[in-house]
């Protein structure tokens, strides 16, 4: 059955919204160094948030378990949700401000990213277990480390529990809670968080490295090589690589974030991993084209098409 015809897949995402304020600079200051951008732009972002959008522009039903704050950022926040088609019923308001992240974009497209998590890390254990308690249908459940690790480890331990799929960003990286990895199905880190999991810091330039880190972490591992693809360990633990289009980018901001939706929308809609990947590599691979985070993402019509393209 083609993609196109198959029910929608039912994706929670239990993670962070951002407003990202976004600077371009033809190169980041030094320390103490002042210099002048090239240009502004104010969008929404949040690791959560993207991976929640990417998903929805694929046609999934998606359902964002969140918590922002009183101000004009959060309002605003539930606003383009709901514009996105997301169901907002398990996003939490509370006194003080929502997150945001400063972002500074150089000439070749790469990005430095500070993150100031706000009412992302007021959610609650007992927020996301009576959320995920009353959602009935649930195909995927995505995470990442914008949000404090024991609600994440808390929501991932619940859908493991109902046989519900789990996928892990583990981004900003930071050592993982041994509950949250071990209710990880797949864990989806760059180059740079694939050096943080491994105890030797290497890097995923050979095919034994990623393998030896997959099998100890003892889980399913896809690695996002930014320009060069992806590569995932299968179950007969051989590494699959994945070649991205080739493209030029100019924002590379939120592309990781492009391929862990897109991923989790293949797998909800029963793709083998190679598909499920290739579409998280077109994904990622058309947004670093395009400025910004969200507003870089495939349109729906585009998401169509692409989805149509790796059926």
């Amino acid at each position: 059955m083609s993609a196109l015809n198959r029910r929608p897949p039912e994706i929670v995402v239990v993670g962070s919204t951002m407003t990202d304020m976004i600077a371009y600079v033809t190169r980041a200051p030094n320390s103490g160094e002042t210099v002048i951008g090239d240009s502004f732009s104010l969008g929404f972002g949040g690791k959560g948030a993207n991976q929640a959008v990417m998903s929805s522009r694929f046609g999934a039903k998606v359902k964002m378990i969140n918590t922002l704050g009183d101000d004009v950022f959060g309002e605003t926040t539930l606003k383009n949700f709901k514009e996105q088609g997301i169901d907002t019923t398990y996003v939490n308001r509370v006194p003080g401000p929502s997150g945001v992240a400063p972002i500074w974009v150089e000439a070749d497209g790469s990005n430095r990213i500070i993150c100031v998590p706000g009412a992302n890390f007021a959610m609650t254990v007992p927020q996301v277990q009576s959320a995920l308690s009353e959602i009935s249908e649930i195909d995927v459940l995505v995470g990442q480390l914008e949000i404090r690790q024991e609600v994440s480890a808390a929501a991932f331990a619940a859908a493991r529990a109902r046989g519900i799929t789990t996928i892990l960003n583990p981004a900003p990286f930071a050592p993982l809670l041994p509950e949250l990895l071990k209710n990880s199905d797949w864990v989806i880190p760059n180059e740079t968080e694939f050096a943080g999991l491994d105890k030797s810091g290497r890097a995923p330039d050979s095919d034994d490295v990623i393998i030896d880190v997959a099998r100890n972490l003892n889980c399913r591992l896809v690695v996002t090589l930014g320009e060069k693809g992806a590569a995932y360990v299968d179950r007969d633990w051989k590494v699959v690589r994945v070649a991205a289009p080739k493209v030029t980018a100019i924002d590379t901001t939120g592309a990781g974030d492009a391929f862990v939706g897109a991923f989790a929308v293949g797998l909800g809609l029963g793709f083998e991993p190679l598909k499920a990947v290739k579409l998280g590599c077109a994904s990622a691979s058309l947004s670093v084209t395009r400025k910004g985070t969200q507003s870089s993402y495939p349109s729906k019509q585009e998401a169509l098409e692409l989805l149509s393209q790796v059926d």
